[in-house]
């Protein structure tokens, strides 16, 4: 197999590697926290509301505007590595 296949093949692994993590921890976030945890977080006030409400809605977005960040970030340093220029 030629280098230059090599490389990007090692490139997109990494992508998809950074991709399945974060869609792991947006889900776990997402889904998982607010409805497992939710009944138990309710038992707690925040803003003047029951905070597994408040996670529930407004928390999960904020954890995936931090994953949008951190997917740039680390993609524009996965692109710096390999060479790959837009």
């Amino acid at each position: 197999m030629e280098p230059e296949r090599e490389a990007l093949e090692a490139y997109w692994k990494k992508n998809l590697t950074l991709i399945v993590i974060l869609l792991a921890i947006w889900f776990t976030f997402g889904f998982i926290v607010p409805y497992f945890l939710g009944p138990w977080l309710n038992q707690f006030t925040f803003l003047g509301g029951p905070l597994g409400f408040w996670v529930a809605q407004n928390g999960s977005i904020y954890v995936f505007w931090i994953l949008i960040l951190v997917y740039a970030l680390q993609m524009n340093r996965l692109d710096q590595r390999f060479g790959v220029r837009e």
